[in-house]
């Protein structure tokens, strides 16, 4: 694992260590961010520590109580707890669990609450957040810099919310891991198609969540069991994505007897619970859909039919662009590439497609199955000028060829 690797791994327990110890967010962030920053300049000549994670706790702990003993606001707070060594041990591993809690906290909107928890939390820049949600990079950044003031101001402890807070907070935390996994599972940029740290991260955390709800009514554990059949489901298919070399194998295409079926089992036993218990949700839904093509021993015996029906409920419970553009596959499935055409061309009104890769590259699919050869090609080289992530532009420039 390289040295950029292993610091965006720890960065986020790092981080959760820090505010439980000192409280502040803010000056906690700034604390990680110097050690970080004194990793990346020392490791390269000195080797990588025997345990990174107690290196990084005991140069941000200093770097933390260096701040502290400079702000005259600080000085009643006591020396004695501030000027403890940093922990031997890793911390608790519910520490990321309550630290994505207290990013979720009810001070902050809903678009801060998500980017403040992937930064803090998923580990992710500020880049990849701004692609995860198609605005501006400079919103993304504002979006941070503002939540960890109102999180400073509402005086937020670093503890887990009471039973009263959670229902108002669990829908953002769901959307959150989600996005988290997402972006670990299929890299918005880079070289790489995985970035296995969040995609374990997400789903340690959800199967987290999913185990705190055990006892939790109804309504609220439904989506939570969902979104993990979903991740489950999801992750079961990745030793099939991709070749020896790395390239991306598409879903139609992937050797089927590759997939997990431990994880399929799982994911379908969660999925099953949640539909015979809970209301039915978006992540629910979602997770329907996975299930459907994990359960088609080969691509050919999937049930689009029921595939499309599933888009229709989930584009009712949850519009969105993404669930627009899948359901437009799912009805070139069942109708026709034609139809499929006719459906694109309809949902490309959406602002939020516009400029996006996958759009050219459906429409690519498209027009290849419909014998446009000439079109595919060209459709298929522009969404490859599009994609950030090497692996799509390689493979979506091979099939241009």
């Amino acid at each position: 694992m390289t040295i950029e690797a292993i610091l965006r791994e720890e960065a986020p327990a790092v981080l959760a260590s820090l505010v439980r110890r000192y409280g502040d967010f803010d000056t906690c962030e700034d604390a990680v961010q110097e050690a970080l920053l004194a990793a990346a300049v020392q490791w390269p000549g000195e080797g990588v520590p025997a345990y990174p994670r107690g290196w990084l706790l005991t140069v941000a702990s200093r770097r933390w109580i260096a701040q502290w003993r400079s702000d005259d606001a600080r000085r009643r707070r006591e020396l004695r707890t501030a000027a403890e060594p940093a922990p031997a041990e890793p911390p608790d591993l519910d520490d990321s669990l309550t630290l994505l809690l207290l990013c979720c906290h009810p001070a902050l909107t809903r678009p801060s609450q998500v980017a403040l928890t992937l930064r803090a939390v998923g580990g992710l820049s500020t880049a990849e957040i701004a692609r995860a949600h198609l605005v501006p990079q400079a919103s993304i950044a504002q979006r941070i810099s503002r939540a960890k003031q109102r999180i400073r101001e509402a005086g937020a402890r670093f503890a887990p919310p009471g039973p009263d807070e959670l229902p108002e907070r669990l829908d953002t935390v769901l959307q959150v891991l989600y996005l988290v996994f997402t972006e670990g599972h299929t890299a918005s940029s880079g070289e790489a198609l995985y970035r296995p740290p969040l995609t374990d991260e997400a789903l340690r955390l959800t199967r987290r969540l999913h185990a705190a709800l055990a006892s939790a009514p109804s309504a609220l554990r439904g989506e939570a069991a969902g979104l993990l059949a979903l991740m489950l489901l999801t992750e079961a298919r990745r030793p099939a994505r991709t070749g020896t070399d790395g390239a991306l194998i598409p879903l139609s295409g992937q050797d089927r007897t590759r997939w997990d079926a431990a994880l399929i089992a799982e994911g379908v036993d969660v999925l099953t619970g949640a539909l015979r218990s809970a209301p039915i949700g978006p992540f629910q839904v979602q997770a329907a859909i996975a299930a459907v093509h994990a359960e088609a021993p080969r691509a050919e015996d999937t049930d689009w039919p029921q595939i499309l029906a599933l888009y229709d409920l989930l584009r009712t419970l949850s519009p969105g662009p993404m669930v627009t553009l899948n359901r437009v596959v799912a009805v070139a499935m069942v109708h026709g590439p034609q139809a499929g055409l006719a459906a694109l061309a309809e949902a490309e009104a959406d602002p939020a497609l516009r400029g996006h890769h996958r759009v050219p590259a459906v429409r690519a699919h498209l027009l290849a199955d419909a014998g446009r050869t000439q079109e595919a090609s060209a459709e298929f080289a522009a969404a490859a000028r599009l994609t950030a992530s090497e692996p799509e532009r390689r493979y979506l420039l091979d099939r241009a060829g």
